[in-house]
This record gives structure tokens, C-alpha cells and sequence, in this order.
């Protein structure tokens, strides 16, 4: 079992105040190591009261309250930079043994050496040169501190091979190890369908880099064929009413609907369960959990072939999905090609997602974490 461990996550975002991938990711180890270590998380304040809160056996450090998370569609760049401020004195008071900093937003990896504990550096996606691509001239500050979280830690940890194959290929001498994500795969098959029935679902933030607008127009191609197909797409964010227009202008609003944010995750699983087919067309994905989420669902996933889509190593081609080109025409023929196969794929999407049990990722991170304590 080894020894009881003091253990810090740091981010900016907190789960369940803010749901994504990340946020997911620490909720879930954290509260399974909270049952025999001490675990704190470190973060944006999204709770009224103390700085200081504890559930499930977790203590939140609230660091400031930011206006917005987003600006322009992307992460804003102020408030991640004013939380590492406020970790420095934070950290530097207490004594871990472990502290797991998220590789982005960058600057808290910087304010956790604070700490006078081992680092670790979790990555979930690694940019490179398409730091230049997301903010011009402006990304290449993005790209010096990126890569000088190098040499700022001797543990790096990756959610994926294809991340740390990024890595080793842009010059990171240390050893990477792999811990994935994983998902509840018990609770996903206690959970029952929804009432509400579709062919095709989507569910992930309403962003650019989700590549939505691929699901509509693939959808506008297979209307042509089956005239009742069904979708619905879960989930908000910045790019939702061009999507809702796009879909009036498709002629396809009739046959897809977007049911936004669901505050309870079961609400989004049971949808998934009363689903054929999980479409996910994602153009950057460090991992991609609503991929084996599907599958632990029992629903076949596409995804396409994009060089930063990480979400695509998930999938076996037509063993628990199919991997498409970036093609509205390639994209609505696997669709359809699931939609066929979906019953006979169902039980080996469920078998591969079993493998990515958190209680599973939970041992080998423990493990980790006390090889280098």
C-alpha cells in the first residue's frame, strides 16, 4: 500500500464548478486518492464563503474569482496569470509531497516550484508551433513557456502516447510516463437511457476546435438518404448560434437539436445511452474522455485523422469506431457505416472502455507518485 502522501493538484479551472476533460480528470483521481492520502486542490475560487473548502475528502484553495474564463472564444489570459501570483505565497507555506501541476495554462507550473515538494508536470496536449497558429507573433511567448516547463520539473507525466511523442519529438530530455484518463465505467452501467431517442449525439464545449460545424454538414448528406436521421448536440460555448444557424441554413433544424449544457453528468449519459452514434470530430484533443464515456456507453465513435486529434489513438477501427477524414462526405459515410454496425460493435466499445477504469488509473498514478517520494 505504501505510505500516506500529502498531495497537491494545481490548476486554474475546478471541477464540479466548471466541467471539462482536465477539471474531470483531477475530481476523479483526487477523490479516489483522498480515501487513503491527504489531497488538496489548488484553483479558481468558484464558490461564495471561506478560500478554504472541503468535500469528499478534498481541500479547495480558492485563489481568486475571475470575471471570465474565456475571451474571444479563447481561454483568457489574465486571470490564470493573477492565480499563479496568488499560489506562490500559497505554496510556498506548505509542505507536500507531491505537487501535480496541469502543464497549461503554463504560469501555475512556474509558481508551483514554490513549493518545496517533488514536481510533477501533467500533460494533456502539447502546442508547439501551433502557438503561432492560435495567436500570431504573440504565440511565440506561448511557445517559451511551453517549453521551458522542460527543465523546470525532472516528473512529467502524459494523458497520452501521442502527447508524449510531442513531447520527445520537440527535445524534452526526462522521462515521460503515461497515466490516461479514464471514466466510472460501474456508475456509467448502472446509469439508465433517457426517453429522449437520436441516431447521432455530440457532447463537448461549443468551441472552434470541436470542429461541430463537420457534424452538420455530414448530417445535411445523409439526410439525403435516411430524410428522419436524428441528432443532438450537448454542450455550450462561443460557436453554439453560428451552429444553430448553420443547421437553419443546412436545412437540417428540424433533425438536430441542441439541448446546451446539462448540469448533471448522468443526464449526459443517458442520452448517450439512448443514442446509436457518437460523433466526434475534434480538431485538438489531448485526450478526449467523452470518447471511452461513449464506448463504456456502448456506442461506436467517429473521430477524423487530425495530427493534434489525440482522441483518434482511442479508437480501433471498426473494433469501437472509425477514423474519418476531415470530410463532410467521409465523415456522414462512417456515420452511416456505425449507424449499420452499431449493435455488433456494442459490446467491444463496452470491453475496451472497462480498461480505462479510474480505479485502475488511480493504482498506477499512486504508484507512481510513491516510486518518486
Amino acid at each position: 500500500m505504501g505510505e500516506t502522501l500529502k498531495i497537491a493538484f494545481v490548476y486554474d479551472v475546478i471541477y464540479p464548478w466548471v466541467k471539462g476533460g482536465v477539471e474531470k480528470r483531477i475530481y476523479e483521481l483526487a477523490k479516489r486518492l483522498a480515501r487513503r492520502h491527504e489531497v488538496h486542490v489548488y484553483g479558481y475560487k468558484h464558490w461564495d464563503g471561506e478560500d478554504i473548502l472541503e468535500r469528499e475528502g478534498i481541500v479547495y484553495h480558492g485563489t481568486i474569482k475571475p470575471k471570465q474564463i474565456y475571451s474571444s472564444g479563447r481561454r483568457a489570459i489574465t486571470p490564470p496569470l493573477l492565480h499563479s501570483i496568488k499560489l506562490l505565497p500559497l505554496l510556498s507555506k506548505e509542505r507536500f509531497d507531491v505537487v501535480d501541476c496541469q502543464a497549461a495554462p503554463y504560469f501555475p507550473c512556474y509558481a508551483s516550484k514554490a513549493s518545496d515538494s517533488s514536481l510533477v508536470i501533467t500533460w494533456h496536449e502539447f502546442w508547439g508551433d501551433y502557438w503561432l497558429d492560435y495567436l500570431g507573433k504573440f504565440g511565440l511567448l506561448g511557445k517559451l513557456l511551453e517549453k521551458g516547463l522542460f527543465n523546470l520539473a525532472d516528473h512529467h507525466v502524459a494523458a497520452s502516447l501521442k502527447t508524449k511523442k510531442d513531447l520527445y519529438n520537440a527535445g524534452i530530455r526526462k522521462d515521460v510516463h503515461i497515466i490516461p484518463n479514464g471514466v466510472d465505467f460501474k456508475k456509467i452501467q448502472e446509469i439508465e437511457p433517457s426517453n429522449d431517442q437520436s441516431d447521432v449525439i455530440f457532447v463537448g464545449r461549443i468551441i472552434k476546435e470541436k470542429n461541430v460545424s463537420l457534424i452538420l454538414k455530414a448530417l445535411a448528406t445523409i439526410k439525403q438518404e435516411l430524410p428522419d436521421i436524428r441528432a443532438v448536440i450537448i454542450g455550450d460555448g462561443p460557436e453554439r448560434k453560428s451552429l444553430e444557424n448553420l443547421s437553419s441554413k443546412l436545412g437540417i433544424q428540424k433533425n438536430v437539436e441542441f439541448l446546451g449544457f446539462l448540469k448533471k453528468h448522468d443526464d449526459v449519459i443517458a442520452y448517450m445511452k439512448s443514442s446509436k452514434v457518437f460523433a466526434f470530430p475534434s480538431l485538438r484533443e489531448g485526450f478526449g474522455i467523452v470518447v471511452i464515456e461513449a464506448n463504456a456507453s456502448g456506442l461506436p465513435v467517429v473521430t477524423v485523422d487530425y495530427e493534434m486529434n489525440a482522441s483518434k489513438e482511442l479508437v480501433i477501427e471498426g473494433k469501437n469506431g472509425f477514423i474519418a477524414k476531415v470530410d463532410e462526405r467521409d465523415f456522414a459515410e462512417k456515420i452511416l457505416i456505425a449507424l449499420e454496425n452499431k449493435r455488433k460493435m456494442k459490446r467491444v466499445s463496452t470491453n475496451i472502455a472497462r480498461e480505462y477504469d479510474w480505479d485502475q488509473m488511480v493504482e498506477r498514478l499512486e504508484k507512481y507518485y510513491q516510486g518518486i517520494v
